[in-house]
């Protein structure tokens, strides 16, 4: 595997260009684009990144397909994102932490993401911190301190109760997400893009840790 170089310009024209021409005739025309400008640089960049991930809890790297499955009979046939994720395996990644990075037509973005936890998964998330309120409070400070990112998400409408007005903030949370959203920019195209991700994720491991064993 080449060592991670960045992304180009040509990477966001590329996913422009499947963004309003999402049909078989112009993907097969611009393939050699996606694949030199999109998918090799991101199978390099992830697999710098897999390097430096603690991975001992049986987390896996996935990779997402530009090919949507079109037997959900999506309205089109390609996705307009790249994206990796470590995660455990098991149900939806919706559904569970994730160390992620992700490049669009609009930029790139990674962090830490917990998009669509089940109601259950956030009431265990409630209890947890009220019983290591110190530990996880930490854990978020250390990472957001390392990382430059904050812990936020969607919150409900009627806050839940909680006892500790420190962890207040987190248990209104349907969700939570540390993420950096970025435009396209010089870090994008520079091979110091994949310590920035490293740097970012390593930090959350921990929270992400302390989530998976809701």
């Amino acid at each position: 595997m080449a060592e991670f170089q960045g992304f180009s310009p040509e990477t966001i024209d590329f996913l422009w260009g499947i963004r309003f021409n999402n049909n078989r005739e112009w993907f097969a025309e611009h393939k050699q684009d996606y694949q030199k400008f999109l998918l090799e640089p991101m199978k390099a960049l992830a697999a710098e990144v897999e390097q430096a991930i603690d991975r001992e809890d049986g987390s896996k790297l996935h990779l997402s397909r530009i090919y949507r499955d079109m037997r959900m009979h999506p309205p089109t046939f390609y996705k307009e994102s790249l994206w990796f994720c470590i995660r455990r395996p098991g149900s939806s990644w919706l559904e569970q932490p994730g160390l992620c990075f992700e490049v669009r037509p609009e930029g790139y973005r990674y962090g830490f993401l917990f998009v669509h936890p089940k109601a259950a998964t956030m009431e265990q998330f409630r209890i947890k911190p009220s019983d290591h309120g110190d530990k996880f409070l930490q854990l978020v400070k250390q990472a957001e301190a390392e990382s430059g990112l904050k812990l936020t998400g969607d919150t409900y409408a009627r806050p839940k109760p909680c006892k500790d007005p420190r962890l207040l903030p987190y248990f209104s949370l349907k969700n939570m997400f540390a993420l950096a959203d970025c435009p396209p920019d010089e870090l994008l195209y520079s091979p110091k893009l994949a310590q920035a991700v490293r740097t970012a994720l390593m930090a959350w491991k921990p929270v992400y840790d302390f989530c998976q064993g809701l």
